[in-house]
């Protein structure tokens, strides 16, 4: 296989970016991603794909649930601050006001709208392991102007260096 070719193509996927939170057993953990696709409108199933390290995806996988808080077009500050590991301190994760949403997951403030989702499936196979979760509740701080889908922020928004995959 070609390598070059193999991450052409595959930077060719678009990605819009969000940040998954989740809290268990006093601790909590909030990371970018960017492999998230609704996968079932019945029941409403999301798949994440989240990074197989003892981070975001342990505390994920002993919650049991998590919230994916959606970053919207002007937030590209917000997904850079979770690309390192984020600290819980008081009603804040990683510096951002956050308030403990129906799963026990942080949800974030800042962001135009979330989903908390019951995790009733993980595929793990390679470096990312794809997390299957049931929305259970949702929230829209700040209804969209125009399409949803054009709401959020892209990976290329964040500017012609910054890319994922391949």
């Amino acid at each position: 296989m070609d390598a070059d070719a193999k991450k052409t193509a595959l930077r060719m996927i678009p990605y819009g970016l969000y940040v998954l939170t989740a809290q268990a057993g006093g601790q909590a953990a909030a990371a970018t991603v960017n492999w998230v696709t609704q996968t079932s409108f019945n029941p409403p199933l999301v798949a994440v794909g989240v990074k197989a390290d003892p981070g975001a995806y342990a505390v994920v996988k002993e919650a049991g649930a998590f919230a994916l808080n959606m970053l919207g077009a002007d937030q590209g500050g917000l997904a850079f601050a979770f690309f390192k590991p984020a600290k819980k301190e008081g009603d804040t994760i990683g510096g951002q006001p956050c308030k403990t949403g129906s799963t026990g997951a942080p949800v974030l403030a800042s962001c135009p709208a979330h989903v908390e989702c019951r995790v009733v499936e993980i595929v793990a196979r390679g470096d990312h392991h794809i997390v299957i979760g049931e929305v259970v509740s949702a929230g829209v701080a700040k209804p969209p102007a125009g399409r949803a889908d054009e709401a959020i922020l892209h990976m290329r928004q964040l500017g012609p260096n910054v890319f994922y995959g391949g």
